[in-house]
Formats: structure tokens, C-alpha cells, sequence
């Protein structure tokens, strides 16, 4: 069975109550009770952190990649646009990596067009809501 590691950033534990014109009214338990569900079906171990600590997400990588994980499904959060070290952590750890942003960045202010995660990851999902995650997990789960 692969493990995939679920990863979320900054402030994605207020979903269901930030700004739910934007992110959707789904809250983080739910979008990893329905991802953990579809992996089940998929033959995915899902394991889900989230944090609104750099240092803790990049730990997580870490760990995650010493254990033998298969992929990572990344939402980086506000660290999409800032963090050169969590970019570095995802190269370093080997992992098969999907970027999911539940909004469209690039319909967004101008600041948040800019991913320094989007370029060494294997693919990019944005502005599809909570299906991203599904997306995402049906593409590692397929990938070798």
C-alpha cells in the first residue's frame, strides 16, 4: 500500500470559516476525511498534517520521506509565495510531489502569481476547490 503524505500550511486549519467566498465552505477535517476515504479505495495510505509553522512542515517532509512515502499533496498556503526552504525541503526529499491551491492564484492579487513551489514539483492544481485533492491523490496513486 503507498503512503501519501497530505500536507497544508498556513491558516488552511480556518477553512469552513475563512473567507469561504474564496476557499469553500469545507472545513481541513472534512477535505482529509474524503481524501483519506478515496485513498482507502485507491490502495493509499493517507496521512494528513497541517501546520502555520515553516519549520514544522518542513520536518514533516523530512520524516515523511525518511519513512519510504510514495508522493506528497502539498497546499502550501501564504509559504507558496515566500518559502525558498520548504521549495528546498520538497527537492531534498525525492518525494513525488502535487501542488493543490483550492483557489485560482493566478485570478488573485498579484503577489500570489508567483509559486516557488510550482517549478519542481510534477504537477499543479489550482482553482478546483477540494476535487484538487482528490485530483492529486488519484494522480500519485496511478504514478509508479
Amino acid at each position: 500500500m503507498k503512503k501519501i503524505g497530505l500536507l497544508n500550511g498556513p491558516n488552511l486549519d480556518r477553512l469552513g470559516k475563512r473567507e469561504p467566498e474564496i476557499y469553500g465552505s469545507k472545513t481541513l477535517e472534512q477535505i482529509v476525511e474524503e481524501t483519506g476515504t478515496l485513498g482507502k479505495q485507491l490502495a493509499c495510505e493517507i496521512l494528513a498534517y497541517q501546520s502555520n509553522h515553516e519549520g514544522a512542515l518542513i520536518d514533516k517532509i523530512h520524516e515523511w520521506s525518511d519513512a519510504g512515502f510514495s508522493g506528497l499533496i502539498i497546499n502550501p498556503g501564504g509559504f507558496t509565495h515566500t518559502s525558498v526552504a520548504l521549495r528546498d525541503a520538497v527537492i531534498a526529499s525525492g518525494l513525488t510531489t502535487i501542488e493543490v491551491h483550492l483557489s485560482n492564484i493566478h485570478a488573485r492579487e498579484d503577489f500570489r502569481h508567483k509559486s516557488l513551489i510550482s517549478g519542481i514539483v510534477q504537477g499543479v492544481i489550482a482553482g478546483m476547490g477540494t476535487r484538487g485533492y482528490e485530483f492529486a491523490l488519484r494522480h500519485l496513486a496511478e504514478a509508479s
